[in-house]
């Protein structure tokens, strides 16, 4: 089978509450809506793609456990395919809480990681990731993360990153040379490049490496920047009600992946998927609200 994106990282269940206030210190509130449903940056964007119709599989360390089963069986009701999850009989698997706020759909979140040993780079099936156009990762289980590079670009294969909000961390500077899209919220890029401006930022990510880097500005849009020296800002969709930001940009970041896999334009790719991470604020979760290809073309002809 061929796959347009493969992503690597780590597949969480979240239980998600809608509350009045988010905590700063000791208390007891009632909780409005209650989801509980599968989550992690890489593991949304890949079910972001599925959504969309693309072809996606999913490499992963889970546990047996009952939150192992529940990630399993919805990537298959998505149609990812799982056959790189590899699941350690007697572990357990990531979970996290998270607290969303009525008013503005801000967010506190509280995970476990579980004890699911991380995935080895032996556990990384090689078959997958050159069956791929793009593969997609994001730091987390890095010994397996820089063998897949390296296979991907002996392969011919794309390698995305994604950097996420409060995720920096100095050892990524060792797999960025394989990197070609780099997608990093703005937190990310300033802690990568000592520097709040946006393009001084770009600029360092792309000396890194990349060929593409996006800096993502959340309810301020995106920016994009290439190694041919253009750059542009796409300014974010807006949506009648938010309800949620979870997964926005892990939507983002797996309808950007789409489009270049299907050939658009940077300019394209960052439209549609501005419209994407926009659609999926509408419901509580990160993947409630993911749309199908023809609610975005509907959007984006709007």
């Amino acid at each position: 089978m061929r796959f347009d994106v493969v992503g690597l990282g780590v597949s969480t269940v979240d239980l998600i509450f809608t509350v009045d206030q988010l905590p700063g210190s000791e208390m007891v509130q009632r909780a409005g809506e209650c989801v509980i449903a599968g989550g992690g940056p890489v593991a949304t964007a890949m079910v972001t793609l599925a959504r969309l119709g693309a072809a996606t599989a999913m490499l992963d360390s889970i546990g047996s456990d009952f939150f192992g089963s529940f990630i399993r069986s919805e990537f298959a009701a998505e149609g990812v395919d799982t056959g790189g999850l590899v699941v350690a009989p007697g572990r357990t698997t990531s979970k996290a809480s998270i607290l969303v706020r009525k008013e503005d759909g801000a967010r506190a979140i509280t995970f476990s990681p579980g004890d699911a040993p991380e995935l080895t780079p032996g556990g990384v099936r090689a078959d997958i990731i050159r069956a791929s156009k793009i593969l997609h990762l994001n730091g987390r289980h890095w010994d397996a993360c820089l063998h897949a590079a390296r296979l991907a670009k002996d392969a011919g294969v794309l390698v995305s990153f994604d950097g996420g909000a409060h995720r920096y961390d100095p050892q990524h500077r060792g797999i960025l040379p394989q990197v070609d899209i780099c997608i990093a919220a703005h937190n990310y890029a300033a802690a990568f490049a000592g520097t709040e401006d946006v393009a001084q930022a770009a600029k360092a990510l792309l000396s890194a490496g990349p060929s593409i880097v996006v800096v993502t500005q959340g309810a301020a849009g995106s920016r994009v920047f290439s190694q041919e020296g253009g750059d542009f800002h796409q300014p974010a969709f807006r949506v009648d009600r938010v309800v949620d930001t979870t997964g926005a940009g892990d939507a983002y970041h797996g309808a950007f992946l789409y489009g270049l896999a299907r050939g658009f334009a940077l300019e394209e790719s960052a439209r549609f998927a501005s419209a994407v991470a926009a659609l999926n604020t509408r419901a509580l979760g990160g993947r409630a609200a993911l749309p199908t290809l023809a609610e975005v073309e509907k959007m984006l002809q709007q």
